[in-house]
């Protein structure tokens, strides 16, 4: 009876370890992976030279213009024959400049033969604010999205983990494709609470994916996105972990569209 008795108690106990254990969040938990996105061809290259009043962050020459996010030294990433190539070694780099609102520009490549698939094929992210090291801030994904499948919450054009896009124009691996980005920063009071959510309006390779989102906070790969007090804050491009090839960037300009 004794014997009865201890394991019954030593089962009780259990209990909530296991439940804990069953309860602890995963990263597919926030994976979406319907409805579908609806596959569109895109048109002629939308590829835009910088208005007079742009100021250009990468023309193709030098990396003036960022540094790197951990340890804030020069950014490491590689240049030649007028393109911006990750180095993955070298980590997630961000401009110099903090920015509140703005509109952007920015072409990327897709290694011609990039190998792997879903969320390890192409994989990189532009953080429209970057508010700490690492991954910190808010992630618009960049991925190879041609005829790769994966969850749709975290193809090319999707707020990371919060909007699908809205369609998938990507370019096939090794043609040069266009970002543009209209960008509001959140406000937040005194208190560090929030009056206004971050908004964000994108087109890739000229067709709309999304459309004034109001997002939910920060980007997070695992739970749900929350939003902490910040000012103005510079641009980020990372340095995904994923083994395929590193993608390459050009043709990087900003406009400053912010009241102060």
């Amino acid at each position: 009876m004794k014997l009865l008795i201890g394991g019954t108690i030593a089962a009780l106990m259990m209990t909530p370890v296991l439940a804990m254990a069953q309860d602890k969040p995963k990263p597919e938990d926030t994976e979406q992976w319907s409805p579908k996105v609806p596959v569109v061809t895109p048109g002629g290259e939308s590829f835009t030279a910088p208005p007079s009043d742009a100021m250009k962050l990468f023309d193709g020459s030098s990396l003036d213009q960022w540094k790197a996010v951990d340890g804030g030294g020069p950014a490491r990433w590689t240049v030649a024959d007028g393109v911006l190539t990750v180095n993955k070694q070298a980590g997630n780099i961000e401009t110099r400049r903090a920015f509140s609102d703005y509109q952007l520009h920015l072409e990327y490549r897709i290694p011609a033969n990039i190998s792997g698939e879903g969320q390890g094929r192409g994989n990189s992210g532009l953080f429209l604010a970057s508010t700490g090291p690492g991954d910190k801030g808010y992630e618009l994904q960049i991925l190879d999205s041609y005829r790769n499948d994966t969850y749709v919450n975290g193809q090319v054009g999707a707020i990371y983990k919060q909007y699908p896009p809205l369609a998938n124009p990507a370019r096939k691996p090794g043609e040069w494709q266009a970002i543009d980005v209209l960008w509001h920063a959140p406000v937040f009071a005194a208190d560090g609470s929030l009056k206004t959510p971050a908004y964000v309006t994108a087109f890739l390779n000229g067709v709309l994916i999304q459309d004034h989102v109001a997002l939910k906070g920060e980007t997070v790969y695992i739970g749900k996105p929350a939003y902490t007090a910040h000012g103005p804050a510079p641009i980020k491009l990372q340095a995904h972990g994923d083994p395929s090839a590193p993608i390459s960037f050009r043709n990087i300009w900003v406009r400053d569209i912010s009241d102060d």
